[in-house]
């Protein structure tokens, strides 16, 4: 296995300096109107909360009223700032893992309700059949709308074996339906692979601990079952792949890759600025990539495929990514849970910004006819659109702009974009859209 520097992001911990009072008489005006101000908005808070807390017609616990601001708070500057209790926090450790318990589907919130970014494989939620776009309406009969994301998610999850049904909304159906699931232990193969006659075929569905090594053992169980000098190249498939690991992102672009830039992060101040680079060394030199993107390729996906575009290691294929291109923190809070705060946006090798502009494919390949045709809004909408969602550099309101619809067929014959990707690295003839 080839080994490399990959620098792991640990949890930051925030440090708070000591108090120092400073007279009034020594500060600026604009600073003692602004301090005042903010104390006043602070006894306004106060005073909402004690009168809730004596006069609401029920008794609410403290804790839950405080969790509940905090989270308003967080939910008002983006869609992926969030605030996460003990227990939450806890699931999110051991999902990154690639390992948790539920119901196997990655979910968002918008416009107050939960929505499907993608089922994940082999798990109770793409068994029954559970699409992304789809909207969940309500858990067990109880309404989704006023649930924060995290209470939400929380009520999907429970011991083995227990049933939930899920009402769901798709677009184009006219009334929503309910889906009964059994949860289950939900372990994330993030990654598979098959062979493709003489082309190797490797599917990441998401980015966890396991990624990198698992993706070293696919690629070399193929290459031995194909053979290095028959192998005509790689098909990377990112498609409805949502994210996870910024090291695990790095470490997939650092096997493709013998030098250069990966990815670089840059937050509020000019201090903050993290760069990542290729260590010498790559798991298939001189072999073409074709990498397959679509609009539920978001966050580390995006990552992959912009640093290979730029360093014009792999081909891009298929509709433009979704757009996510902010850098979450993760700041334990002791004694309490963590703090999830976005602080700071991808940026390319090339320098471009990830937010709400996601990557273009460099040949644009639709699954059908139809949706190569149509400009028409459709069940998969892009960063952009989230309400409240980070503002990308230079972004207008023309840029909300729907993706096409990205349900990938389970018949392989009928997939499109694969097929097409395949043709290409045998350098069969083919037509498509390339993108400037």
């Amino acid at each position: 296995m080839r080994m490399r520097n990959v620098v792991k992001l640990a949890g930051a911990i925030a440090l708070l300096a000591p108090s120092v009072l400073v007279p009034a008489a020594l500060m600026p005006a604009s600073a003692v109107a602004a301090s005042s101000e903010t104390y006043r908005q602070l006894n306004l808070f106060g005073d909402v909360f004690e009168r809730v807390r004596s006069d609401y017609v029920e008794e609410v616990p403290d804790n839950k009223m405080i969790e509940a601001a905090i989270n308003g708070m967080l939910s008002s500057l983006d869609p992926h700032s969030s605030y996460m209790n003990a227990k939450n926090y806890g699931d999110m450790q051991v999902q990154t893992r690639g390992e948790f318990g539920g119901l196997g589907i990655e979910v968002t919130m918008e416009n107050g309700l939960v929505k499907v970014v993608t089922p994940i494989d082999d798990t109770p939620a793409a068994r029954a059949g559970i699409k992304t776009g789809d909207f969940i309406v309500a858990l067990d009969g109880t309404q989704v709308m006023g649930m924060t994301l995290s209470e939400a998610v929380d009520k999907m999850r429970g011991p083995v074996d227990s049933k939930i049904v899920l009402t769901l909304a798709r677009p184009g159906v006219e009334q929503p339906f309910d889906v009964s699931l059994n949860r289950a232990v939900i372990r994330i193969r993030s990654v598979r692979a098959r062979r493709e006659g003489d082309v190797a075929y490797v599917r990441i569905t998401s980015f966890n601990e396991q990624t990198e090594s698992n993706l070293e053992q696919s690629l070399d169980r193929l290459s031995k079952e194909i053979g290095a000098d028959k192998l005509q190249g790689l098909v990377l498939d990112l498609r409805n792949n949502p994210g996870g690991l910024l090291d695990q992102a790095v470490a997939v672009s650092d096997a493709f890759l013998d030098q250069g830039e990966i990815v670089s992060t840059r937050g509020r101040h000019a201090e903050d600025t993290t760069r990542y680079s290729a260590q010498r060394g790559e798991l298939l030199p001189g072999k073409p990539v074709i990498v397959l993107i679509n609009g539920g390729s978001a966050s580390a996906s995006e990552i992959v495929a912009g640093a290979l575009q730029d360093h014009r290691r792999a081909t891009i294929l298929g509709t433009r990514s979704f757009g996510k291109g902010s850098v979450q923190t993760i700041i334990p809070i002791q004694g309490q849970g963590a703090l999830r705060l976005t602080t700071a946006r991808y940026y390319t090798p090339a320098g471009r910004s990830i937010q709400a502009k996601g990557i273009d494919a460099d040949i644009d390949v639709r699954q059908t006819e139809a949706e190569a045709e149509t400009t028409a809004p459709s069940m998969v909408r892009s960063e952009a659109s989230l309400p409240n969602h980070l503002r990308g550099e230079g972004e207008g309101e023309e840029q909300s702009v729907p993706l096409a619809a990205e349900d990938i067929p389970e018949d392989q014959a009928k997939d499109r974009q694969l097929a097409y990707a395949l043709d290409l690295l045998r350098g069969v003839n083919v037509t498509g859209t390339t993108s400037n």
